[in-house]
């Protein structure tokens, strides 16, 4: 075993990194082991340097994080501090100073994965980011490395814990989406701020980077479709029930059937409680892969949290410094396919549709008709009227969505329809 330590820079000590920096030490001997070579942390960059941190020395800590990964020496530097900005500059400026980077920066990365790919290459080092994804979940390394000799043609999974844990609640006990999120906040599961997680942004970002490296292509956070889970009510799980299925916010990044285009979407969608994805809880992530010849694969376990996250990224710098060892790099980017990321108006899907309408003779050929106009054929219909009211709810077969959005449009248009009570995409069939 080599006797000199590679020296590992930390860039934010929060709920992970100062996990990681735990592992670091406790786990000191078998991570030399399995490297090759002593792992020392060599300094820790805060913003908040009078905060106690236990087990880090005094001395490690900096509140000069550019500094830090100029120093030289510095073999590795782990990014967990989140955002664009300072992270994007602090990365390509390691890379510069002969470091290689283990980020779990999911925005940065959908936002900007393609230069820093290619400040990596250039410099000659590693960019390795399991921990951006899916928590302790293995799904980065099996899709850009076990998978690399197969075709993936659909990723689709429940990638942000949060929102499993809100609509888990609200299918289970019956809670609106207001007592839900109460209380996942309370039990430390939702931020004092949820809107990146309940408006999909924290999945379309992951969506981004799974499809990226699932189909070869390069697929920016602006090319996903999203939609947020908050007009989500107890009535949609209702409807849900009455057909068989729950809801789950999803992220789907799909290929073509002619392979000439991709596709990324974020949304609450009614699944069949058949599906494995249906019986996933709490706030567990779990995402299914379906490849050529491997066929379907589903990875499945905690996405979030201080230990797990750790774990990840302690599994990347393992990788990492091994590489370092033997002066190698691993796998970069791969975008040779450069496929189109395709509008969500050409999705092919389904439509769950809920509208209030007048109770009166000929409502029902009104409505059949304004989807036979949209080329939108219907599957099933349930109708119930009380008062001079009714519901109406039409579960349509699959159609561009294009289509379903301009059916929807015309239906509100209609004297005799009060209102579109909901609207939901039906995916897993």
């Amino acid at each position: 075993m080599r006797t000199r330590p590679l020296k590992v820079a930390l860039l934010g000590c929060g709920v992970v990194g100062s996990e990681v920096a735990r592992i670091m030490t406790t786990h000191a001997d078998d991570l030399a082991a399995r490297i090759g070579a002593p792992v020392e942390l060599a300094g820790v960059a805060v913003r908040r340097p009078s905060k106690v941190r236990e087990g880090i020395p005094q001395e490690l800590i900096t509140t000069d994080a550019t500094a830090l990964v100029k120093r030289g020496d510095i073999d590795v530097v782990v990014e967990v501090i989140g955002g664009i900005e300072p992270a994007r500059t602090l990365i390509t400026t390691a890379f510069e100073h002969g470091a290689s980077v283990v980020s779990a920066n999911k925005a940065l990365l959908a936002e900007d994965g393609a230069a820093l790919y290619a400040a990596a290459e250039e410099h000659g080092r590693d960019l390795y980011y399991e921990a951006a994804v899916a928590g302790a979940i293995p799904l980065i390394r099996p899709l850009r490395e076990s998978l690399a000799g197969d075709k993936v043609n659909r990723v689709l999974g429940i990638v942000n814990g949060t929102t499993n844990f809100i609509l888990d609640k609200m299918d289970t006990s019956g809670a609106g989406y207001s007592e839900a999120l109460d209380e996942a906040t309370a039990l430390g599961y939702a931020e004092a701020d949820p809107t990146a997680d309940v408006e999909g942004f924290d999945a379309a970002a992951k969506a981004a980077i799974l499809a990226g490296i699932a189909f070869h292509t390069r697929v920016r956070l602006d090319d996903v479709y999203r939609e947020g889970m908050t007009e989500v009510t107890a009535a949609d799980f209702a409807s849900a029930r009455r057909m068989g299925c729950t809801i789950k916010l999803l992220a789907i990044c799909e290929r073509a059937a002619d392979g000439g285009s991709v596709t990324a979407r974020v949304h609450p969608a009614m699944i069949p409680l058949s599906h494995p994805l249906a019986s996933v809880r709490g706030a567990y992530n779990a995402v299914f892969v379906e490849a050529d010849a491997a066929g379907q694969l589903m990875f499945y376990g905690p996405g979030a949290g201080g230990s797990p996250t750790a774990s990840a990224v302690l599994g990347d710098l393992v990788a990492v410094c091994r590489n370092r060892l033997n002066d190698a790099t691993g796998p970069g980017e791969s975008a040779y396919t450069q496929l189109p990321v395709s509008p969500m108006g050409d999705v092919v899907t389904r439509y769950h549709i809920s509208l209030d309408v007048a109770d009166k003779p000929g409502v029902l050929a009104q409505v059949a008709t304004v989807f036979a106009e949209h080329g939108v054929s219907i599957d099933t219909v349930r109708q119930q009227g009380k008062d001079g009211e009714a519901s109406l709810v039409v579960v349509t077969h699959r159609a561009p969505d294009a289509a379903l959005s301009g059916t929807v449009e015309a239906l509100r248009k209609l004297d005799t329809v009060r209102g579109v009570a909901s609207i939901m995409r039906v995916e897993g069939e």
